[in-house]
């Protein structure tokens, strides 16, 4: 069975005066991320693939150090874009992120719909996944739309997968079909 992983990125160094997306990963979200490459390293993957973000990209590049595989940069992997929103408060950022779900054509939260956001995501994986290698591949992107894309190609809610999802996490699946194999939560402390 051909697998593809999708793995939400480990630990950032929180830091409410800088945009998310730039956020690097704390030394716990390190150790993290050496703990999520073993824990990958029994799906005999070939290669590892990152969003554009620097805490995906760290994650990324300590998981592939672990399993000695290439890893890559590709466009259309990160978060939603919401930029222009700034740093919430965990209870009002999780409201934010509950109406993006139920509320997926429209411009609640951020600059990008659901809809959009779970297209960009798509055909970035469509991409992956057209390649002429037959390839056993992990992508370290992020929470939002790890959830949008899981929750479209199965039975889950996107809230309450992106609810469930720790720092770092995955969710395998199935190649070509999409069907969900497992779902780590978490590796935490």
């Amino acid at each position: 069975m051909q697998t593809l992983i999708l793995v939400k990125h480990s630990l950032p160094e929180i830091d409410p005066s800088v945009p998310a997306k730039e956020w690097r990963l704390s030394c716990e979200g390190r150790r993290r991320a050496q703990k999520m490459g073993e824990r990958l390293d029994r799906y005999n993957l070939d290669r590892v693939v990152s969003s554009i973000e620097p805490k995906a990209i760290e994650t990324a590049e300590i998981a592939t150090g672990v399993l000695k595989i290439p890893m890559e940069v590709v466009e259309g992997l990160h978060e939603h874009e919401r930029v222009n929103v700034g740093f919430l408060e965990k209870e009002r950022f999780e409201q934010s992120i509950r109406q993006f779900y139920e509320q997926p054509a429209d411009q609640v939260f951020g600059e990008e719909t659901a809809d959009c956001a779970y297209e960009r995501f798509a055909n970035a994986v469509q991409r992956l996944s057209d390649r002429p290698q037959k390839e056993n591949i992990a992508i370290v992107t992020h929470g939002t739309v790890m959830s949008l894309f899981v929750s479209r190609n199965s039975y889950l809610e996107p809230f309450a997968l992106w609810k469930q999802l720790g720092l770092p996490s995955s969710v395998v699946l199935s190649r070509p079909d999409l069907d969900i194999v497992e779902i780590s939560a978490g590796i935490g402390a």
